[in-house]
């Protein structure tokens, strides 16, 4: 190589120029941007076409059984024939529903020996509140067990009666939730009363007094609780009056309550304006319905509102923290190997596995900090824990200081890059150190400052180890925020679209029903980040047009 470059001067020139380090440096950030382009990109189709409802088709097999449903893929193998030769074949994945018929979802099919395919119009796909979907072909419409309509008309009397299903079933859901919901919570505040009051009141003529009262008002709550929870008997009795007969592709019965049904179409007569019709509905249902079928189904919004929360928590404490240790190091601490000592220590933070951070946050917030203010001021809870267990506010805290160093080092830079004539003549016109601090300096390191935000806004966003034992569950339908008192409860557990992803990806029973849930939480979690970053960088960029056309144009 050496004796290469001195036959030709200008290959040696360019070799010490470093010019082929920049080409190779580009040739990477260019794969890197075409992998990660194209990754978002199978995110995208994966995850937005999961909505649009695809053909029913409809086969014979070998066996003279015909076989109905959506054809999710196909792909060609190789397997030993009968003369014991390796020879080409090809096979389907159909998602065949009917769970309750069949025992699975999905079904491998090779294509060899299968005849008439076709899409039959009237083939019906009805997505159930449990067991999954149901494909086949509607029989009957029954009224107290008995067929009232058939064929074409019982499924227009169906899409009649479906509606009226859907509300009777929301009304029960809203009673349960909301009025039963309610009395609970009023029983169990009421026990902790008097649990309370046994504690604390010493005078024993009062603490009776006040038992009984107590006492009087739960037995008063548990006759309103039962009157609720005879109406609510009532009304799914009602509901289960109406039902349909459906008919498998191999000519299985299977009758199905109204009242276990979501939604029913068919979508091989459906037109462009239906199906898009039923793709934003399906849409909506996604960002704000809860989860069903073991998270395979239905909606995620606890979990979109649990991972905003807790990013904004997270930003909250992460952002004043690592500002006034940034601040100290570069302003007021004196220069030093501790200082130093200090920096590197930072720097390594940076470094440490995110479950490590998970573990102290278990240990110290809380074990340490929860079960400390259990027992000051929640004796009359345990032994069950309030702020003993996991919870939003110990996850925020565990990655508030995950990311802290990364506002740390940010602040410093910009701190840094704070020109000295500034600080110089702040101080020449008078102004004491902390004004000259408030004043000169922190306006104009703001937006670095914002930048280490944005970066552990996007770092926190997207971990999950710390979180699996700080607080976050495979399923919190009750919300950190509601309507009951105190409103906001951040001892509460909660959802995270990132333990979703993890979740339904590689813990769900159902691998083939939990695919397209993964691909379209995993761009919900995508568009969240982008969205919040988007935000902070608004935020970063009006701060610095404010100062830059102001005292320091």
């Amino acid at each position: 190589m050496k004796a290469e470059l001195n036959k030709d001067p200008d290959l040696k020139a360019l070799f010490h120029r470093g010019e082929h380090l920049i080409w190779i440096t580009g040739a990477a950030l260019s794969l890197s941007l075409l992998m990660i382009t194209g990754l978002i990109l199978l995110v995208i189709s994966r995850g937005m076409g999961f909505f649009w409802p695809s053909p029913l088709t409809q086969v014979t097999g070998a066996d003279g059984k015909d076989i109905a449903g959506v054809v999710m893929s196909s792909e060609k193998f190789r397997k030993q024939g009968a003369d014991g030769k390796m020879v080409s074949g090809e096979r389907s994945n159909i998602k065949v529903g009917n769970r309750d018929l069949y025992g699975l979802d999905f079904r491998w099919v090779e294509h060899e020996g299968l005849t008439n395919w076709c899409t039959p119009k009237d083939a019906i796909q009805i997505e159930r509140w449990e067991y999954g979907d149901f494909i086949g072909f509607i029989k009957s419409f029954n009224q107290s067990d008995a067929p009232v309509a058939e064929g074409t008309v019982a499924w227009e009397r169906f899409k009649k009666e479906l509606p009226i299903a859907l509300k009777l079933h929301r009304k029960i859901a809203e009673m349960e939730r909301d009025e039963i919901g309610a009395i609970n919570n009023d029983i169990r505040a009421a026990e902790l009363k008097i649990k309370k009051i046994q504690f604390a009141e010493k005078d024993a003529v009062k603490r009776d007094s006040q038992v009984a009262q107590l006492q009087a008002q739960i037995a008063k709550d548990k006759v309103e609780f039962e009157e609720v929870r005879v109406k609510v008997a009532k009304l799914a009795e009602s509901a289960r009056t109406n039902s349909i007969t459906m008919l498998s592709s191999d000519g299985r019965e299977k009758t199905i309550l109204m009242d276990q049904i979501v939604r029913a179409y068919q979508p091989n007569s459906m037109s462009f304006l239906q199906k898009a019709g039923h793709y934003i509905e399906k849409l909506t249902e996604f960002i704000t319905d809860e989860p069903r079928e073991a998270n395979t189904e239905g909606g995620i919004w606890p979990a979109i509102f649990g991972t905003v929360m807790m990013t904004l928590i997270l930003s909250a404490l992460v952002a004043p923290l690592g500002v006034v240790a940034a601040f100290y190091l570069r302003e007021y601490a004196k220069q030093g190997p501790i200082v130093r000592a200090v920096r590197i220590a930072i720097n390594n933070l940076a470094g440490v596995p995110s479950i490590v951070f998970g573990v102290f946050g278990l240990g110290f917030f809380i074990y340490t900090i929860g079960g400390t203010l259990d027992s000051i001021f929640y004796p009359e809870r345990l032994p069950t824990p309030t702020f003993g267990t996991g919870g939003i506010l110990w996850a925020s805290f565990t990655l508030a200081l995950l990311t802290v160093p990364v506002v740390i080092v940010a602040t410093e830079e910009s701190i840094a890059a704070v020109p000295r004539g500034m600080r110089e003549g702040s101080l020449a016109l008078g102004a004491s150190k902390f004004q000259t601090v408030c004043r000169i300096i922190f306006p104009a390191a703001v937006p670095g400052m914002l930048t280490g935000l944005i970066l552990a806004m996007a770092r926190g966003a997207g971990e999950v180890a710390p979180l699996m034992i700080t607080g976050v569950v495979k399923l919190a339908p009750a919300l950190p925020v509601d309507a009951t008192a105190p409103f906001v409860h951040l001892e509460r557990k909660f959802m995270h679209l990132g333990f979703h992803i993890y979740d339904v990806g590689f813990q769900s029973p159902n691998i083939e029903a939990a695919k397209p849930m993964v691909y379209t939480t995993t761009l919900l979690l995508l568009i969240v980040v982008v969205l919040l970053n988007v935000a902070a960088i608004q935020l970063r960029d009006k701060i610095r047009k404010k100062y830059q056309t102001g005292a320091f144009a």
